[in-house]
C-alpha cells in the first residue's frame, strides 16, 4: 500500500469517528502504523480505540494527543518480549477439537448469529436434522444477501429489472413469468427426480444444457439458478452456481467478535501483538504426512528417513502432523489386532524419541482417519482411543490426539486439517459433469465446491453421515487462512481466493508429504525418492 494511499486512509478512518487530523497529528498517527508493516487496519482501529478512551477537549486532534496515546500502546508492545520461549509455547499453538467448537445459528428476524448453549447430543432427534439442513441453508443465505449482485436495490430506479439478481422465494413463483434467481438445496424428493428446495418450498428442476460454475453439484449442495417457470411446472436452469464466496475480513466484521473456529476471541491489541510476533516467525514450519502405516514395515523406514532429514535441520519444524488412515486395513469389526497396533504406536514413539531435537522442540498431532479405530464412520471423528496411544504419550507426553476435522491456531492463522478420500466421493456423486471452462483439474473443482458450500463435506447424508448436531464443526465460515485436505489422491497445491488449499498427499502408498510455512503460506509438496 503507497504512502499516499495509507495518509488518505487514516484520515478517512478519523473522519469517520469525528476526529479532524491536524498535520503534526497525521504524521504521529503515519509513524506509529510504520512499526506494524502489512498489519495497518488492525493498528490504526488499535489507535482510535484508545483515543475514544481519552477525555479531549476538542476534536480537533493535534500532534501531543496523538503522540501521548502512541506512547502508551508502544510501551505496551514493547513490555511483552516476543522471542520469549514461554511466551510462543503458550500461545503459539492451538488445537481445536472438533467436539468443542460452538455452535452459532443465525436469527433471520434480528438478522444477527447467536450461540445455541447447553449440551449437544450425539443421538438427535428429528428435528435436529432438519435444522442441519436449515442451518447450513441459512449461513449461505445470509451472506449472499450483502452480495452487490444479490442484495435487494434501496431504491427501484437504482437497477433495472435485468440486471436486478434479487432472489425469488420458490414459494412466490406461482404467477410469474419471465427470468428469475432461485437459491436453494438440490433434493432428490423423488428417486430419479430432482428438486430444488428453500425454507418456503419445492419445485422440479431440469438442468438439461443448463451453464454451470466451477464446482462438483451434488446431491445436498446449494446453488443459485437463474431461469424460469416453465408450463408444466418445472423451474429450467439457463445457468447455475454456488453462493458467491465473502471476503474473510468482511465476515469477521459483521460478527461482532463471535468465536466461530473455537480458538478463544482476541482483543485488537492482542490480535496486533500476535501478528506482529508471528512476522517474525519465519522459520516456524509444519510437515504434514497422510496414510501413515504403522503395521507396514516400508512405510516405518521412510518416516525415519523424514525424521532423520529434520532432525539435521538448523531450525526443526514446530509441528508434525500425521493423519490416518495408521493401518493398512480397515479397524472394521473384522479387524483382530489391535494389540498389535497399538505395540506399531508404542515403536512410533521410541522411533520420535530416538531423534532428541525433534522430541524436544517439535510438537506431534494425531488426526484419526476414515478406516480407523473408531465408534462409526461418521464425522467428525473422535480421536484415536487410549488403548491405542497410551504407551506412545509415554514416550511423547506432549503428543497430540484430535479429532477428525480438526483446526489449529497458530498465532493469528486459522488453519483446518481434514482427513476424508474426499475427490474420489465428490466425482461419484457429481449429478452433473464439471465444467471444464475455468479449469479440468479436480482439485480445483474440490476446493472451489467446499469454499463457497462454507462446508467440508457437502456430500449427501446417505453417503457420509454427519452428526446432526455437530454439523457446525464441518463449517467453513468465516473462511480460513488454510485448509489441508488429506486425500489419497495425487498431492496438489491451490491458492483460491486467499485460501491456501493443499492435499498432502498418501505417504505410505506415494511416498509423498507436505511442508507449510504459516507465516508466508508458502506450501512445499515433497516426496521422497524411490
Amino acid at each position: 500500500m503507497g504512502a499516499g494511499e495509507i495518509r488518505r486512509r487514516v484520515q478517512k478512518k478519523f473522519k469517520l469517528r469525528g476526529f479532524t487530523l491536524k498535520v503534526d497529528a497525521l504524521e504521529e498517527a503515519l509513524s506509529f502504523l510504520s512499526h506494524f508493516q502489512d498489519a495497518e487496519d488492525e493498528a490504526l482501529d488499535l489507535l482510535l480505540d484508545e483515543i475514544d478512551k481519552e477525555s479531549l477537549k476538542s476534536s480537533i486532534l493535534d500532534g501531543e494527543a496523538v503522540r501521548r496515546v502512541v506512547n502508551l500502546l508502544l510501551e505496551a508492545e514493547t513490555a511483552v518480549d516476543p522471542t520469549s520461549p514461554a511466551v510462543s509455547s503458550r500461545s503459539a499453538l492451538r488445537v481445536v477439537d472438533a467436539f468443542v467448537i460452538p455452535r452459532f445459528c443465525y436469527d433471520p428476524i434480528k438478522q444477527v448469529f447467536y450461540e445455541s448453549i447447553g449440551k449437544l447430543s450425539i443421538h438427535g432427534e428429528a428435528k435436529d436434522k432438519a435444522a442441519l439442513y436449515k442451518d447450513r441453508y441459512q449461513l449461505l443465505l445470509q451472506r449472499l444477501t450483502r452480495d452487490k449482485y444479490f442484495s435487494k436495490p434501496v431504491f427501484d430506479a437504482e437497477m433495472v429489472d435485468s440486471e436486478s439478481c434479487e432472489i425469488t422465494p420458490i414459494q412466490s413463483l406461482i404467477g410469474c413469468i419471465g427470468r428469475r434467481w432461485l437459491m436453494g438445496v438440490i433434493s432428490q424428493l423423488e428417486e430419479g427426480h430432482f428438486y430444488l428446495e428453500d425454507l418456503t418450498a419445492a419445485i422440479p428442476i431440469d438442468l438439461t444444457n443448463a451453464k454451470i460454475t466451477s464446482g462438483f453439484f451434488v446431491e445436498n449442495t446449494v446453488i443459485v439458478a437463474e431461469g424460469e417457470l416453465l408450463s408444466n411446472g418445472n423451474f429450467k436452469v439457463n445457468t447455475c452456481g454456488f453462493p458467491p464466496l465473502e471476503d474473510r475480513d468482511d465476515s469477521l466484521s459483521l460478527l461482532m467478535g463471535l468465536d466461530f473456529f473455537g480458538g478463544g476471541v482476541s482483543s485488537t491489541e492482542e490480535t496486533l501483538r500476535m501478528s506482529a510476533m508471528e512476522k517474525k516467525a519465519v522459520n516456524d514450519m509444519f510437515v504434514i504426512l497422510s496414510d501413515v502405516w504403522l503395521d507396514n514395515e516400508e512405510t516405518m523406514e521412510k518416516l525415519s528417513v523424514v525424521l532423520d532429514g529434520y532432525e539435521s535441520l538448523e531450525v526443526v519444524p514446530s509441528l508434525f502432523v500425521l493423519m490416518g488412515n495408521f493401518c493398512s486395513r480397515p479397524c472394521n469389526l473384522s479387524f483382530h489386532s489391535f494389540s498389535n497396533l497399538r505395540m506399531q504406536f508404542e515403536k512410533l514413539g521410541e522411533m520420535i524419541k530416538a531423534h532428541p531435537r525433534i522430541n524436544e522442540q517439535s510438537r506431534f498431532l494425531f488426526i484419526p482417519g476414515p478406516d480407523d479405530a473408531g465408534p462409526a464412520k461418521v464425522l467428525p471423528r473422535c480421536a484415536l482411543p487410549n488403548y491405542l496411544i497410551e504407551e506412545l504419550h509415554k514416550h511423547i507426553p506432549t503428543a497430540i490426539f484430535s479429532s477428525n476435522p480438526c483446526r489449529v491456531k497458530f498465532y493469528t492463522q486459522e488453519i483446518v486439517f481434514f482427513r476424508q478420500d474426499l475427490l474420489y466421493r465428490m466425482r461419484r456423486s457429481s449429478l452433473i459433469p464439471p465444467s471444464s471452462e475455468e479449469t479440468t483439474d479436480p482439485f480445483e473443482h474440490l476446493v472451489a465446491t467446499i469454499t463457497h458450500q462454507s462446508h467440508l463435506c457437502p456430500l449427501p447424508l446417505t453417503v457420509q453421515p454427519i452428526i446432526w448436531n455437530y454439523d457446525h464443526s464441518l463449517r467453513l465460515y468465516p473462511t480460513p487462512h488454510t485448509i489441508v485436505l488429506g486425500d489419497r489422491s495425487e498431492q496438489k497445491a491451490f491458492k483460491y481466493t486467499g485460501i491456501t488449499c493443499f492435499n498432502p498427499g498418501s505417504f505410505s502408498s506415494d511416498s509423498t508429504f507436505a511442508a507449510y510455512r504459516p507465516c508466508t503460506h508458502e506450501v512445499e509438496l515433497s516426496a521422497l525418492e524411490s
